[in-house]
């Protein structure tokens, strides 16, 4: 099958590599980005360009974003300084590089910083991943906001962008579980003068080029990608209430913020606003804006919280998304269209501009655990179109897969067999987002371009989605056939549906490219939690684990799965939780470790949780249909369903299973859950409710708490 050149879906975007180069580009590359005024120097710098502040150690590989930013900006010319995790109490540190020519970058790292800071149940995690010697503390809740404010009082009048997951996933009001309530966009409390949400290259690269130009950065308001606060709407706009792209059914009397008086209106007589279904025809996408229910009407309503929920995600696909709008006390947030994914040659060129591979020396022979996991592993895609409601991917990287050449990635291969310290022939992963999703793609680029589905594989996979993994497949034979590889493993999360749809796949993965335990992610056992998910049915895990075992028998080899499952998902009831624990107990599996939802800002499934109505579905206010866990002592009941042959939770489940009729399930039958008795010196206080007050880790002097064991969050599927 022949490769495709690169995704070239309407609307056409600038080749991010075609920009005049700036005039700095005389500099040679840097061996790594300077993070001090002494490596500024050996390069003969005055000053930067560009500084990039971010909560993670300074990592030179592609899986972290300061890397692939910072030396994208390189490869333009611009002179990038990197500020790694500074202490953020004071300026001091976030002037060690001095004023930045052009803009301060800002972001909290690989992944959300309250995620990476606290569990699921508000917990302070004693250790962070992303930190030499994981050491804990080196970042404060909310860096990007933090990090933004202080660059503001370091240098007055300078320009802060924020970027990365915690900035794009909070890009408009959002509920925040560690607050227990909703916040304004981070746009908003950072009081930066830009967000860029999603993958970032095309907006930080046009963004540098006119700021470099001299154009003030307040005037820059047509990127894609990007979200800023006006004053005051543009006049050459047409605007639409987001009841008429989808109605949230009837208001309450006291509550109407569609009325089409100028004093409800979100554009209040500064534009024009029309009905949608009365001139469908006539509206330019182009010059058209969707207003959303403002922040103060999504904080008072959870109705208004799911509606505009679910529309942010309708106008989530770059080829046909509308401008969004959201009022913010007396300034609208402006959040433009999705980046346009980029090309094969471009993502090619990003992953191969001249990365260390390693951390910067300044760390020593510090470990940083999420660099030594990722260390001989190859990403060879982007995105994802599962859409899964309580993952973060999509609505970070977007739903259209955007893939490497098979040459790039063959080449990476050799780059780390010759150049990485420490390899010993086995590459750790060929993945990303997901395991197969490499190369799949819509039928047609103009049925995708206007889609407006949440998902291409649920309720089950699109018609026109091409599902065909024998490329994947060739790839994984070219790979293995390069000299000095010994072994190629799978460690992403594999979608098990789609790879049911390819035998040969299954076959050629489970031959060749599982060290004898593979990780999967059914999620769950009951129709119900998982139609709130938008995952498969039981039934595909059944399906994909006869041709695991299947394939692991003729290659002579004992294999096993080890799927993995969620507690506390809204949508479940304990009902759902004592199923799936039967089901586990049937089909011998003991978690070692199990996962509560975790509600993380703007994901489908936090509005279910927030609100309790169901955004997969038009929104009506005639009652709430989704039942969410709210409770530590309920959340703590699903999480011990999971851990059932754990003698601590026992107390807990027989109460439990008394309430809900079921003391048929003690005791010491095959068929039964638990024994009647209780080993000495467990369970003692399984059973308490009390609630724990909340704490952050900066809010003064209070008893040390510490978390369960970190580990890198698992990428499922």
């Amino acid at each position: 099958m022949p490769e495709k050149a690169g995704l070239s879906m309407h609307p056409k975007a600038r080749d991010i590599f075609s920009y005049r180069k700036y005039w700095a580009h005389k500099f040679t590359p840097a061996p790594f980005l300077p993070m001090s005024r002494e490596e500024m120097d050996d390069l003969d710098w005055d000053s930067c360009d560009i500084i990039i502040i971010t909560g993670d150690a300074y990592v030179d590989q592609a899986s972290f974003g300061m890397s692939i930013i910072g030396r994208l900006l390189e490869a333009q010319g611009f002179r990038v300084g990197i500020i790694a995790q500074p202490r953020w109490q004071d300026t001091e540190d976030f002037m060690q590089l001095g004023r930045p020519n052009l803009f301060f970058g800002v972001t909290a790292g690989n992944m959300d910083s309250m995620v990476n800071g606290y569990t699921s149940d508000r917990k302070i995690r004693s250790d962070d991943a992303y930190t030499p010697n994981a050491e804990g503390g080196k970042r404060p809740d909310r860096a990007s906001l933090v990090y933004s404010q202080r660059c503001k009082e370091a240098y007055k009048g300078i320009s802060v962008v924020i970027g990365g997951i915690e900035a794009s996933l909070r890009r408009i009001a959002h509920y925040d579980y560690w607050q227990d309530k909703v916040r304004h966009s981070a746009l908003v409390d950072s009081k930066a003068d830009m967000l860029l949400f999603g993958n970032a290259e095309r907006a930080i690269v046009e963004l540098a080029h006119r700021l470099s130009n001299r154009e003030n950065i307040k005037d820059i308001t047509n990127l894609r990608g990007t979200a800023i606060l006006r004053n005051k709407l543009p006049d050459d706009f047409t605007y639409i209430d987001s009841t008429d792209v989808e109605a949230p059914g009837p208001a309450h009397a006291n509550i109407d913020p569609y009325a089409s008086t100028p004093a409800a209106s979100p554009v209040q007589n500064t534009a024009q606003v029309v009905t949608l279904h009365t001139r469908p025809k006539q509206l330019d996408r182009g010059k058209t804006a969707v207003c959303l229910p403002s922040y103060e009407q999504v904080r008072a309503d959870p109705v208004l919280y799911a509606h505009a929920s679910r529309i942010l995600h309708l106008e989530s696909n770059p080829g046909n998304a509308r401008v969004l709008v959201q009022k913010h006390g007396k300034r609208y947030l402006w959040l433009n269209p999705p980046p346009v994914p980029l090309t094969t040659r471009e993502l090619d060129q990003v992953y191969e501009l001249p990365y260390q591979r390693r951390p910067h020396p300044a760390y020593g022979n510090a470990k940083i655990p999420a660099y030594e996991m990722i260390r001989f592993s190859i990403n060879i895609m982007r995105g994802c179109f599962g859409g899964c409601t309580f993952c973060s991917i999509t609505e970070h990287e977007g739903r259209i897969i955007q893939n490497r050449s098979e040459k790039s990635i063959l080449q990476e291969i050799e780059a780390i067999r010759d150049n990485v310290p420490g390899f010993t022939g086995n590459i750790s992963d060929l993945g990303g987002p997901t395991a197969n999703m490499w190369r799949l793609h819509c039928r047609e680029e103009k049925i995708e371009s206007s889609c407006r589905r949440l998902s291409c594989v649920y309720p089950g996979i699109c018609k026109n989605l091409k599902t065909d993994q024998m490329p994947l497949v060739q790839l994984y034979r070219k790979a293995r056939a390069i000299p000095g590889i010994k072994r190629i493993f799978i460690a992403s999360g594999l979608r098990y549906d789609l790879a049911v749809q390819t035998p040969e796949y299954v076959k050629e993965l489970v031959t060749h490219h599982v060290g004898g335990y593979l990780k999967i992610a059914p999620e769950h056992t009951e129709s119900t939690p998982l139609s709130h998910m938008m995952k498969p049915g039981i039934g595909a895990y059944d399906r994909f684990k006869a041709m695991f075992e299947k394939y692991s028998k003729a290659a002579g080899k004992k294999q096993y799965l080890i799927p993995y499952f969620i507690a506390a998902h809204p949508g479940t009831t304990d009902e759902d939780m004592l199923n799936l624990a039967l089901w586990l107990k049937k089909n011998g599996f003991r978690a070692d470790q199990v996962q509560a939802f975790l509600p993380s800002p703007m994901a489908l499934a936090t509005a279910m949780w927030h609100t309790g109505y169901n955004p997969l579905k038009k929104i009506s206010r005639s009652k709430k249909t989704v039942f969410a866990p709210r409770g530590m002592k309920q959340r703590r009941l699903h999480k011990a369903f999971l851990r059932y042959h754990d003698a601590n939770n026992w107390p807990l489940l027989r109460e439990a299973l008394k309430k809900m009729g079921r003391t048929d399930l003690i005791g010491s039958g095959k068929h039964q859950l638990i024994p009647n008795w209780q080993p000495k010196g467990t369970g003692d206080d399984s059973g308490s409710s009390k609630p724990r007050q909340f704490r952050t880790k900066h809010s003064g002097p209070a008893k040390k708490k510490t978390g369960r064991k970190r580990t890198l969050p698992k990428r499922r599927r």
